[in-house]
């Protein structure tokens, strides 16, 4: 069996859906969702994005129910979303399975281990990919 279709009993359990919200989340690795990053000493325009990055890796860890990826396996495929800012406004384009690049597009921690879970996140936690992405003043 590969590592892409190997799963755990604890997988098997664990239904990714259950996590609807950033306080789903929280509850599942057991963080206070009231407790977001001090970012009063960086300018305002880059609060936003800093605290958005902090939720997607809660989302993230929360949804990967223990999964974490091996960035020395090769073998290991590791799912982002592919996000696009449209001139309808901001959407999920597709999923995309990083395999052995030099370089990623997407931060090493916001990533999955099966692509209906990148695809799942993008939709469900759209506005916090909003915030992470797109500048608001």
């Amino acid at each position: 069996m590969t590592e892409k279709t190997k799963k755990t009993k604890t997988d098997l359990k664990f239904d990714y859906k259950t996590i609807k919200s950033f306080e789903d989340a929280c509850k599942k690795v057991g963080v206070d969702p009231e407790k977001l990053p001090d970012v009063s000493m960086i300018p305002e325009e880059l609060q936003q994005p800093v605290i958005a990055s902090y939720k997607l890796m809660i989302i993230y860890q929360a949804i990967n129910n223990g999964w974490r990826p091996d960035w020395n396996n090769r073998d290991q495929y590791k799912y982002f979303p592919w996000l696009s800012v449209l001139s309808s406004g901001f959407g999920f384009s597709s999923s995309f399975c990083d395999y052995a690049l030099t370089n990623t597009s997407v931060g090493s921690r916001l990533c999955t281990d099966s692509s209906d879970k990148a695809m799942y996140i993008a939709e469900q936690f759209k506005a916090e990919y909003q915030d992470y992405f797109l500048y608001s003043a």
